[in-house]
């Protein structure tokens, strides 16, 4: 998956993020899901000695795709991966979930 990366030599990006840190002058481990509007729609910020998880953030962009593509009208469940079932959310499901979809459904 494609996506692009910043350098943010004057810390001016970490600072808008609030993920800049003043005193050491660096930045916070951190991760922005961006759509092409430019709204965050997801976002992680680490502590330096814990490392990211990298597949987990690929997972995550291909729900955040799946969803704007579909328009809104799917969401996934929590391990969602491409080809497992999605959601279609609404009133009807509210409070019925576990109606509809089994933890067994979304994870290997």
């Amino acid at each position: 998956i494609p996506f692009m990366m910043c350098s943010d030599q004057d810390g001016s990006i970490g600072k808008s993020y609030g993920i800049y840190d003043e005193d050491s002058g660096t930045e916070t481990r951190g991760r922005f899901i961006i759509d092409p509007d430019g709204n965050i729609q997801g976002f992680e910020v680490l502590s330096p000695p814990v490392g990211r998880n990298v597949p987990e953030s690929i997972r995550q962009l291909q729900a955040f795709q799946l969803v704007r593509a579909s328009e809104g009208t799917k969401a996934t469940p929590s391990g969602w991966k491409p080809g497992k079932q999605v959601l279609e959310p609404g009133p009807e499901l509210v409070g019925n979930v576990w109606k509809v979809w089994k933890v067994e459904q979304a994870f290997d």
